[in-house]
C-alpha cells in the first residue's frame, strides 16, 4: 500500500513539474487586434526566441520597421535572402530595424510549444532570436488587416509605431526590391 502511494505522489508531482514546465515554455495565444478600417498593420502579441512578449506595433523599436512575414517553414529561405540587407540597411539608417514575424494559425498550446522551443533549438544567434517573434492568430482576420492575399509567399512591409504600412513587397531579396525599399525609408524619414 506504502509502495502505491508512493508511485501515485511520483506521478503527481511529475505532472506538476511537467505542467509547469509546459505553462513557463508555451506562449500564450497571441493577441489580435483591427484597430482601423484601413489596411495597417494591426496590434498583435508575440514572443520571441528568448520568451519575452512584445505588443506590436507600440513595441517595435525603430521609427521605421522592416518586417519579414513568413506563414510556412520553408519560407526561412525567402527570409534568409533579405537579411544581410536588412543588416546593411539598419547599419545605414539609425532608427530602422527588421524583425521576422512568423505568422502562423492559431493552434494549442503543447503545439505553439514545441514550434517556439523547435525554432529556439535551430536558431543560435542572439540578434535573430530577439527578433524573432512568433505570432499565433486568427489567420483570416491578419491577412485582411494587412491587405496580403495569401500565405503563399513571404511579405516584407515597412512598417511605422503607428502601424501604417508605408512600402510592402513579396518575394526573395534582388536589388530592384532593396532600391524601392531604401527610397521609402528615405521618404518616410
Amino acid at each position: 500500500m506504502l509502495r502505491k502511494l508512493f508511485v501515485i505522489g511520483g506521478l503527481i508531482l511529475a505532472a506538476i513539474v511537467f505542467g509547469g514546465l509546459l505553462w513557463r515554455l508555451a506562449p500564450n495565444q497571441s493577441l489580435l487586434e483591427v484597430t482601423r478600417d484601413e489596411v495597417h498593420f494591426p496590434t498583435v502579441s508575440g514572443f520571441n526566441l528568448n520568451r519575452q512578449e512584445f505588443t506590436f506595433p507600440q513595441d517595435l523599436s525603430g521609427e521605421l520597421n522592416i518586417l519579414f512575414v513568413p506563414f510556412l517553414q520553408r519560407q526561412q529561405l525567402v527570409v534568409n535572402t533579405w537579411i544581410p540587407f536588412a543588416q546593411e540597411t539598419e547599419g545605414a539608417f539609425p532608427g530602422v530595424i527588421y524583425y521576422e514575424l512568423p505568422t502562423i494559425d492559431e493552434m494549442p498550446t503543447l503545439s505553439r510549444m514545441f514550434v517556439n522551443e523547435g525554432m529556439r533549438a535551430g536558431i543560435l544567434d542572439e540578434t535573430a532570436r530577439e527578433r524573432t517573434v512568433t505570432l499565433y492568430i486568427d489567420m483570416q482576420k491578419f491577412l485582411n488587416a494587412t491587405d496580403i492575399p495569401d500565405k503563399d509567399e513571404v511579405h516584407t512591409l515597412l512598417v511605422n509605431r503607428n502601424g501604417d504600412i508605408l512600402w510592402r513587397t513579396t518575394g526573395p531579396f534582388d536589388e530592384t526590391k532593396g532600391e524601392s525599399l531604401l527610397g521609402a525609408i528615405e521618404a518616410n524619414r
